[in-house]
Protein backbone atom coordinates (compact mmCIF):
# COMPACT_ATOMS: atom_id res chain seq x y z
CA UNK A 1 0.00 0.00 0.00
CA UNK A 2 1.29 3.76 -1.16
CA UNK A 3 0.76 6.46 1.50
CA UNK A 4 1.20 9.85 -0.47
CA UNK A 5 2.04 12.97 1.13
CA UNK A 6 0.61 16.26 -0.10
CA UNK A 7 2.44 19.10 2.21
CA UNK A 8 1.18 20.17 5.89
CA UNK A 9 -0.80 17.48 6.74
CA UNK A 10 -2.19 15.89 4.31
CA UNK A 11 -2.33 12.22 3.49
CA UNK A 12 -4.16 10.05 0.96
CA UNK A 13 -4.21 6.13 0.79
CA UNK A 14 -6.50 3.63 -1.79
CA UNK A 15 -7.33 0.56 0.41
CA UNK A 16 -9.83 -2.03 -0.65
CA UNK A 17 -10.76 0.18 -3.24
CA UNK A 18 -11.74 3.26 -0.94
CA UNK A 19 -9.96 6.35 -1.59
CA UNK A 20 -9.18 8.09 1.61
CA UNK A 21 -8.21 11.90 2.28
CA UNK A 22 -7.06 13.02 5.88
CA UNK A 23 -6.81 16.50 6.61
CA UNK A 24 -7.50 18.11 2.53
CA UNK A 25 -5.52 21.41 3.02
CA UNK A 26 -5.36 22.28 -0.67
CA UNK A 27 -6.74 25.57 -1.92
CA UNK A 28 -4.54 28.21 -0.19
CA UNK A 29 -1.43 25.76 0.62
CA UNK A 30 1.62 27.03 -1.46
CA UNK A 31 3.28 23.36 -0.82
CA UNK A 32 0.18 21.20 -1.85
CA UNK A 33 0.48 19.20 -5.43
CA UNK A 34 -3.37 18.47 -5.62
CA UNK A 35 -6.46 20.14 -7.01
CA UNK A 36 -9.82 20.56 -4.95
CA UNK A 37 -11.87 19.87 -7.64
CA UNK A 38 -9.71 16.87 -8.94
CA UNK A 39 -9.59 14.51 -5.58
CA UNK A 40 -10.90 11.41 -5.54
CA UNK A 41 -11.93 10.36 -2.08
CA UNK A 42 -14.41 8.14 -0.80
CA UNK A 43 -13.94 8.81 2.50
CA UNK A 44 -12.33 12.16 4.64
CA UNK A 45 -10.74 11.95 7.84
CA UNK A 46 -10.29 15.09 9.88
CA UNK A 47 -7.75 15.20 12.78
CA UNK A 48 -9.59 18.71 13.66
CA UNK A 49 -10.89 21.38 12.13
CA UNK A 50 -8.00 24.71 12.07
CA UNK A 51 -8.36 25.61 8.14
CA UNK A 52 -4.83 24.03 7.75
CA UNK A 53 -6.64 20.63 8.69
CA UNK A 54 -10.12 21.41 7.67
CA UNK A 55 -9.22 22.87 4.29
CA UNK A 56 -11.18 22.16 1.59
CA UNK A 57 -13.15 19.38 3.40
CA UNK A 58 -17.10 21.00 2.29
CA UNK A 59 -15.88 21.31 -1.50
CA UNK A 60 -14.41 17.54 -2.07
CA UNK A 61 -17.56 15.88 0.13
CA UNK A 62 -19.98 17.92 -1.83
CA UNK A 63 -18.61 16.72 -5.22
CA UNK A 64 -17.68 13.18 -4.12
CA UNK A 65 -20.46 12.23 -1.56
CA UNK A 66 -17.60 11.09 0.52
CA UNK A 67 -18.10 10.21 4.07
CA UNK A 68 -16.49 13.07 6.61
CA UNK A 69 -15.16 11.17 9.81
CA UNK A 70 -14.26 13.47 12.72
CA UNK A 71 -15.26 14.79 16.20
CA UNK A 72 -18.53 15.26 16.56
CA UNK A 73 -18.86 19.03 17.30
CA UNK A 74 -17.18 19.36 13.43
CA UNK A 75 -19.34 16.82 12.16
CA UNK A 76 -22.39 19.53 13.31
CA UNK A 77 -20.73 22.12 12.20
CA UNK A 78 -20.33 20.42 8.41
CA UNK A 79 -23.86 19.80 8.08
CA UNK A 80 -24.57 23.10 8.95
CA UNK A 81 -22.60 23.54 5.71
CA UNK A 82 -24.67 20.97 3.48
CA UNK A 83 -22.08 17.87 4.45
CA UNK A 84 -24.68 15.33 4.38
CA UNK A 85 -22.20 12.38 4.82
CA UNK A 86 -20.96 12.61 8.31
CA UNK A 87 -19.91 9.74 10.82
CA UNK A 88 -18.74 11.41 14.20
CA UNK A 89 -16.47 9.65 16.47
CA UNK A 90 -14.17 10.92 19.47
CA UNK A 91 -11.42 9.82 21.47
CA UNK A 92 -10.63 6.24 22.48
CA UNK A 93 -13.32 4.87 19.65
CA UNK A 94 -12.50 2.58 16.99
CA UNK A 95 -14.60 1.41 13.84
CA UNK A 96 -14.25 -0.24 11.13
CA UNK A 97 -14.66 1.22 7.63
CA UNK A 98 -14.76 -0.15 4.10
CA UNK A 99 -11.06 0.63 3.88
CA UNK A 100 -10.08 -0.65 7.04
CA UNK A 101 -10.00 0.47 11.14
CA UNK A 102 -9.95 4.32 12.03
CA UNK A 103 -9.22 4.70 16.20
CA UNK A 104 -9.08 8.35 17.52
CA UNK A 105 -6.47 9.08 19.93
CA UNK A 106 -5.39 12.23 21.81
CA UNK A 107 -3.59 14.92 21.17
CA UNK A 108 -2.69 18.29 23.04
CA UNK A 109 -3.48 21.05 20.92
CA UNK A 110 -6.47 23.40 20.17
CA UNK A 111 -9.32 23.27 17.52
CA UNK A 112 -11.89 25.31 16.48
CA UNK A 113 -12.66 27.23 13.28
CA UNK A 114 -12.75 31.13 12.22
CA UNK A 115 -15.75 31.65 10.13
CA UNK A 116 -15.42 35.02 7.75
CA UNK A 117 -16.54 37.41 9.62
CA UNK A 118 -13.85 36.51 12.34
CA UNK A 119 -15.92 34.12 14.62
CA UNK A 120 -14.46 31.69 16.46
CA UNK A 121 -16.42 28.56 16.36
CA UNK A 122 -14.98 25.88 19.00
CA UNK A 123 -14.97 22.26 17.89
CA UNK A 124 -14.22 19.42 19.97
CA UNK A 125 -11.14 18.23 21.04
CA UNK A 126 -8.19 18.15 18.87
CA UNK A 127 -7.25 14.31 18.28
CA UNK A 128 -4.56 11.93 16.34
CA UNK A 129 -5.83 8.95 14.15
CA UNK A 130 -4.69 4.99 14.46
CA UNK A 131 -5.69 3.38 11.51
CA UNK A 132 -5.05 -0.50 10.80
CA UNK A 133 -4.93 -1.57 7.06
CA UNK A 134 -4.69 -5.30 6.42
CA UNK A 135 -2.56 -6.00 9.74
CA UNK A 136 -0.48 -2.77 9.27
CA UNK A 137 -0.60 0.27 11.45
CA UNK A 138 -0.87 4.14 10.59
CA UNK A 139 -0.27 6.90 13.68
CA UNK A 140 -0.95 10.46 12.07
CA UNK A 141 -0.40 12.37 15.49
CA UNK A 142 -2.65 15.19 14.18
CA UNK A 143 -1.17 18.69 15.16
CA UNK A 144 -0.06 17.92 19.41
CA UNK A 145 2.74 19.00 21.86
CA UNK A 146 4.45 15.79 23.18
CA UNK A 147 3.14 13.72 25.30
CA UNK A 148 3.65 10.58 27.60
CA UNK A 149 0.78 8.53 26.19
CA UNK A 150 2.25 8.15 22.62
CA UNK A 151 4.08 5.53 24.79
CA UNK A 152 0.87 3.66 25.45
CA UNK A 153 -0.69 4.53 22.30
CA UNK A 154 2.00 2.58 20.14
CA UNK A 155 2.12 0.04 23.28
CA UNK A 156 -1.51 -1.10 22.31
CA UNK A 157 -1.03 -0.06 18.12
CA UNK A 158 2.55 -0.72 17.45
CA UNK A 159 2.77 1.52 14.87
CA UNK A 160 4.69 0.66 11.21
CA UNK A 161 4.59 4.13 9.76
CA UNK A 162 4.31 7.38 12.05
CA UNK A 163 3.63 11.33 10.23
CA UNK A 164 4.79 13.40 13.09
CA UNK A 165 4.66 17.06 13.46
CA UNK A 166 7.98 19.19 13.46
CA UNK A 167 6.80 22.38 12.96
CA UNK A 168 7.50 23.65 16.03
CA UNK A 169 5.51 26.70 17.11
CA UNK A 170 2.27 25.46 16.92
CA UNK A 171 2.88 21.51 17.58
CA UNK A 172 6.42 19.88 18.57
CA UNK A 173 9.15 20.98 17.23
CA UNK A 174 12.26 18.82 15.63
CA UNK A 175 13.59 18.25 19.46
CA UNK A 176 10.53 16.44 21.04
CA UNK A 177 9.31 15.22 17.85
CA UNK A 178 12.74 13.38 17.37
CA UNK A 179 12.13 12.30 21.25
CA UNK A 180 8.53 11.08 20.52
CA UNK A 181 9.61 9.03 18.11
CA UNK A 182 13.12 7.39 19.34
CA UNK A 183 11.43 6.71 22.93
CA UNK A 184 7.67 6.92 22.89
CA UNK A 185 6.13 5.84 19.45
CA UNK A 186 9.50 3.68 18.06
CA UNK A 187 7.55 3.43 14.45
CA UNK A 188 8.96 1.40 11.77
CA UNK A 189 9.08 4.29 9.59
CA UNK A 190 8.92 8.05 10.31
CA UNK A 191 7.56 10.95 8.13
CA UNK A 192 8.06 14.77 9.38
CA UNK A 193 4.62 16.30 8.39
CA UNK A 194 3.55 20.12 9.50
CA UNK A 195 6.42 22.25 8.62
CA UNK A 196 7.66 24.91 5.75
CA UNK A 197 4.01 25.42 5.23
CA UNK A 198 4.12 28.87 6.68
CA UNK A 199 7.26 31.24 7.77
CA UNK A 200 6.38 30.54 11.52
CA UNK A 201 6.71 26.67 10.89
CA UNK A 202 9.78 26.73 8.26
CA UNK A 203 12.41 23.75 9.94
CA UNK A 204 15.19 21.26 8.56
CA UNK A 205 13.80 17.97 8.40
CA UNK A 206 17.29 16.61 7.58
CA UNK A 207 18.08 17.72 11.25
CA UNK A 208 14.85 15.99 12.22
CA UNK A 209 16.41 12.80 10.14
CA UNK A 210 19.57 13.20 12.19
CA UNK A 211 18.63 13.06 15.63
CA UNK A 212 16.17 9.68 14.78
CA UNK A 213 17.05 6.07 15.00
CA UNK A 214 14.82 4.64 13.03
CA UNK A 215 14.41 5.16 9.13
CA UNK A 216 13.19 8.42 8.14
CA UNK A 217 11.14 9.48 5.01
CA UNK A 218 11.23 12.90 4.16
CA UNK A 219 8.76 13.32 1.38
CA UNK A 220 8.10 16.09 -1.15
CA UNK A 221 4.37 16.99 -1.81
CA UNK A 222 3.62 13.70 -3.89
CA UNK A 223 5.79 11.48 -3.14
CA UNK A 224 4.71 8.31 -1.38
CA UNK A 225 5.95 5.82 1.72
CA UNK A 226 5.31 1.99 0.19
CA UNK A 227 4.11 -0.51 2.88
Amino acid sequence: MEVIYHGQSCITFEANGQHVIVDPFITGNPLSDLKADEVEADFIVLTHAHGDHLGDTVAIAKRTGATVIALPETIHYLSTKGVENGRPMNIGGNCEFAFGKVKFVQAFHSNSFTEEDGTIIYLGMPCGLIFTIDGQVIYHAGDTGLFSDMALIAQRHPVDLCFVPIGDNFTMGIDDASYAVNELIKPRIAVPIHYDTFELIKQDPEEFKAQVKTRVDILKPGEAVVL
